[in-house]
C-alpha cells in the first residue's frame, strides 16, 4: 500500500481513560483513498501502536475484498463460458454403445453410463467439487500475490 493512497486522521479517543483521553489524539482512522476502505483503533494509549494496529487491520479488509472481487470475476467467467449449446461448448458426451460419459470440464471418464442414467450421479459430482475446491484453494492465493 502507498503512502500517497492512505489518509490518516488521529483525534481523541472516546470512552474510559480518565484525564489522559482527554489530552493526547491517541485514536486513529486511515482511509485507503483508492478503495474507500477506513480502519479504525484506538485500543492502545499510544498513537502509534494504534497506527499499526489499525494499517494492520486496512491491509487485511484490502486483501479481502481483493480476493472477494477475483472469486466474484471467476464465478462470472465460469458461468460465461457454459454458454450456449454449441458443439463445441459441451460439458458431457454421453456414448451408449460403449457405455461412457465423459464430462470435459473436469476430463472424467467413466464406463457406467447406465448408472448415471439412472441418476446415481455422485462420481461426476464428487469430481466437479474437488475441481471446484483446487481451483479455489491455487488461484485465490496465487492472484492476489501478482496483483500485489
Amino acid at each position: 500500500i502507498k503512502a500517497e493512497d492512505l489518509r490518516i486522521d488521529v483525534y481523541r479517543a472516546s470512552g474510559a481513560g480518565g484525564q489522559h483521553v482527554n489530552t493526547t489524539d491517541s485514536a486513529v482512522r486511515i482511509t485507503h483513498i483508492p478503495t474507500g476502505v477506513v480502519a479504525t483503533c484506538q485500543d492502545e494509549r499510544s498513537q502509534h501502536k494504534n497506527k499499526a494496529k489499525a494499517l494492520k487491520h486496512l491491509k487485511s479488509r484490502i486483501l479481502m475484498a481483493r480476493i472477494e472481487k477475483q472469486d466474484q470475476e471467476r464465478r462470472k467467467m465460469r458461468k460465461d463460458q457454459v454458454g450456449g449449446a454449441e458443439r463445441a461448448e459441451k460439458v458431457r458426451t454421453y456414448n451408449y454403445p460403449q457405455n461412457r460419459v465423459t464430462d470435459h470440464q473436469v476430463n472424467l471418464t467413466l464406463n457406467k453410463l447406465d448408472m448415471i442414467v439412472e441418476g446415481k450421479l455422485d462420481e461426476i459430482v464428487d469430481a466437479l467439487r474437488n475441481d471446484e475446491r483446487r481451483e479455489r484453494r491455487g488461484q485465490s492465493i496465487l492472484d492476489v500475490i501478482k496483483a500485489s
